[in-house]
């Protein structure tokens, strides 16, 4: 009898401590926001952001265009509409909005217009991509600013558009850095984003 109940009270036990993880998961999860970015090629964008601490993910993927389900070979070829942008999930609790931003900004040229470095055409263009009405006032306050402050020599283009729908990109074009670091692109173009993210932004990186 005995263990008829100790088993009993076992049985409970476990089902209320699985109840609180699943509802303290759920709450964990409420708690992250999403923004949309396009910084030139995605390959650096994903690199730059995943290093960030209250990052959770960093998906490389196709935003802003016409196209459904678009390839990274259409994409490529400017007739889509769409940009190559990566959606971070992220924690505000840990991350700021405004400091996801300044990263944004501090990582690209946001005068270029559909351009970074040699990477040319409307893919490749600056763009936010906000999901709800205090992420695009932030980024337009933001941009605001940042023009006044004259930082650089000519207007910021970043386009600030709502979202709309993302399309995640191919698995090669995912986690590229982290797994092609030896290629010539990583080498040449995102470590010196990386460096001067290191310098920058020491105190809120992983």
């Amino acid at each position: 009898m005995v263990s008829i109940i100790m088993k009993t009270v076992f049985k409970y036990l476990l089902i209320s401590i699985l109840f609180t993880l699943i509802i303290n998961d759920m709450n964990s999860q409420n708690n992250f926001d999403t923004i949309t970015l396009g910084s030139g090629c995605f390959w650096c964008s994903e690199a730059v952001f995943s290093q960030l601490k209250g990052v959770e993910t960093v998906t490389s993927g196709y935003s802003g265009g016409e196209t459904k389900n678009p390839t990274y070979r259409e994409v490529c070829s400017g007739n889509t509409g769409h940009a190559e942008v990566v959606q971070v999930v992220y924690n505000p609790e840990e991350v700021s909005l405004e400091k996801i931003l300044e990263v944004f900004f501090k990582t690209h040229d946001p005068t270029m217009l559909n351009r970074q470095g040699m990477d040319v055409g409307t893919q490749y263009r600056s763009i936010i991509l906000y999901h709800n009405a205090v992420q695009k006032q932030t980024a337009e306050f933001i941009i605001e600013k940042l023009n006044l402050a004259g930082i650089w020599n000519n207007p910021i283009v970043t386009a600030v558009e709502a979202f709309t729908m993302f399309y995640k990109a191919e698995a090669a074009h995912q986690d590229y850095y982290s797994n092609n670091p030896n290629a010539g692109y990583c080498q040449f173009v995102i470590n010196p984003k990386i460096e001067k993210l290191k310098k920058v932004f020491a105190e809120i990186l992983k």
